[in-house]
């Protein structure tokens, strides 16, 4: 199939997803509506995961999946990004075995696993969270699924394995989405 074609099919599943998301959400599907100039000064969402100092593990993570071309690209994305000190929490040479070039497949499932098609900021999910009645069940861009829910004012995720996550800076906005850093990993179940 012609790379113009996969890239046509790859754009019309991104906007189908959005879509659902943000119906979900009661947010607009295509409310990206940062002006130009504003988008030249804002990083994309790998080059604000380099500036923070905080997620070194995830760019490598992203570096070795093949993924910052697909990052960089005009999205929009949401991005839970676990920071070194979430990755530090998984069991001792998790992450050296996931950056081998044989495990590259599991890696970018672990990683699409925190992108979900589509800009949602924090009160959108906070939203969603409200109106679901407590817990939020939203897809990511690897097909399996997140539930969100709320601690005070905090934003809990659990994962597929039943672990929790907190979101620690939430709306982190750039040129192709939105970053909320999280201080855990997500796994699929």
């Amino acid at each position: 199939m012609p790379i113009s074609s996969q890239l046509k099919i790859a754009a019309m599943a991104s906007i189908a997803a959005m879509g659902s998301f943000a119906l979900a959400a009661g947010t607009p599907a295509l409310a990206d509506h940062h002006k130009e100039s504003a988008g030249q000064s804002q990083p994309n969402l790998i080059e604000a995961a380099m500036g923070t100092g905080v997620h070194d593990t995830l760019v490598a993570a992203v570096q070795a999946a093949g993924l910052v071309e697909t990052l960089s690209a005009p999205g929009p994305f949401t991005v839970f990004a676990p920071t070194d000190d979430a990755f530090g929490k998984l069991p001792t040479g998790t992450v050296d075995t996931l950056l081998k070039p044989e495990n590259k497949g599991q890696l970018t499932n672990i990683l699409t696993y925190h992108v979900v098609a589509g800009r949602v900021p924090a009160a959108a999910l906070s939203h969603a969270i409200h109106e679901a009645g407590g817990t939020y069940q939203f897809e990511t861009v690897a097909g399996e699924t997140l539930s969100a829910s709320l601690s005070g004012d905090a934003i809990v995720i659990t994962d597929g394995a039943g672990r929790t996550s907190t979101v620690t800076t939430a709306d982190v906005n750039t040129t192709n989405g939105v970053i909320h850093v999280t201080d855990g990993v997500f796994l699929p179940g």
